[in-house]
């Protein structure tokens, strides 16, 4: 899993701006080409979120998503909308999930009717089992959305083409429920999404919120009524599901050392090979020519954080030089570290509060870079134990 943020993408303002409510200080960041794109953190945390705008196809979808795998390296890409229900089953409201995705436009038109040949990407599993762990916690809705019912979350195939499905009697839609009736969503997106993260080796999540049945009642005034309620739900389960794989990924480079001895496991060996020599050792226990000596690890000097936040402050610079990090973050980053330094600074335990609750949310900013989330884990703690 790459080390960059979650990106976002929609394919509709009105989805668009469901995301963008939930994140916090968002800045633009715009792209060679004119695609803009506005980064943040999810409100409460430390997790970065790229949000873009790819507007409706399929085609559409996969340029602006594989220009933002590229721009980003992110660690997952979650589309986001609304979408059509297939079965009257799923309510509106509902989140749908994709497990797989079908571009049903695919086929043959043969003598005795048009054959179905799609392409279908599955959704990563290490995702669909996240997004099942939090559909069983319970907790990512909206607490005052207003609704009768609870939405919930469904896990199930969409079906992805290249018109407006507004029908359930056409031919067009009796032909989707004759080849993919597995489907439970239907919308114009997700396979652009999906063969852009296939291509680029991205992790790509399909999130939809129901807002209409596909039978004749799109753009009519309850459908219209549905559409923010629905694109707000999906958005509450995409950050949630953001927030979750930015952890992952931030425990991933935190534990990446635990191979290193603890202090309790510096027992050494020691074998006497002066044989004509005497050897003059503190011990635990010798037998035969082997000696095991338990060395106590000796106490570090405490860290001088003011002078260490300094020397963090040289290494930003040069992490930044190098290409590590953007130059979006690396402003923010360092924005937060100054903050930080003239907290230290007070010598006060408000202060030191102060430095370790923004230290910490400049590591949020760094988790792209191991090295540096490595040099500002005992910064963080120096800076907590003064508090």
């Amino acid at each position: 899993m790459s080390k960059g943020p979650v990106v976002i993408l929609t394919a509709l303002n009105l989805e668009y701006q469901a995301v963008h409510r939930k994140l916090a200080s968002p800045q633009a960041h715009l792209h060679e080409r004119g695609t803009r794109f506005e980064v943040g953190t999810a409100q409460g945390t430390s997790c970065r979120v790229a949000l873009g705008l790819t507007s409706k196809g399929n085609h559409s979808a996969a340029v602006i998503a594989e220009r933002a795998i590229q721009e980003f390296s992110p660690t997952a890409v979650l589309f986001v909308g609304v979408a059509g229900a297939l079965w009257d089953a799923t309510r509106l409201g509902d989140v749908v999930v994709a497990s797989h995705v079908y571009a049903y436009h695919g086929g043959t038109s043969e003598d005795d009717g048009l054959k179905a040949r799609p392409r279908v990407w599955e959704a990563p599993h290490g995702i669909i089992q996240l997004a099942l762990h939090l559909d069983r916690l319970g907790d990512w809705a909206d607490s005052a959305s207003g609704q009768e019912h609870a939405p919930q979350v469904r896990f199930g195939a969409i079906a992805a083409g290249e018109i407006v499905q507004n029908s359930r009697v056409s031919a067009e839609a009796t032909w989707i429920r004759q080849h993919y009736n597995d489907a439970l969503a239907i919308e114009m997106e997700a396979a652009g999404v999906a063969q852009a993260g296939h291509l680029n080796g991205a992790p790509v999540a399909i999130i939809r919120g129901i807002s209409d049945r596909a039978d004749g009642t799109k753009n009519s005034t309850d459908d219209r009524n549905w559409q923010p309620q629905a694109a707000a739900n999906a958005a509450a389960f995409a950050i949630r599901l953001a927030v979750e794989l930015a952890g992952e990924q931030e425990e991933t480079v935190v534990h990446r050392d635990d191979s290193v001895p603890s202090a309790d496991r510096l027992d050494r060996h020691v074998t006497n090979t002066a044989h004509n020599s005497t050897v003059g050792i503190m011990a635990g226990s010798v037998t035969g020519s082997s000696v095991r000596m338990n060395t106590a690890p000796e106490e570090p000097e405490p860290l001088n954080l003011f002078a260490a936040l300094h020397g963090f402050r040289d290494s930003l610079t040069r992490h930044r030089a190098e290409g590590d990090l953007d130059q979006d973050t690396y402003r923010e980053a360092s924005a937060d570290l100054e903050s930080a330094i003239r907290s230290a600074g007070e010598h006060t335990s408000d202060a030191s509060k102060r430095a370790a609750m923004t230290l910490r949310r400049l590591r949020g900013l760094v988790v792209e870079c191991p090295a540096l989330m490595a040099e500002l884990a005992p910064l963080i703690a120096a800076a907590g134990d003064r508090a």
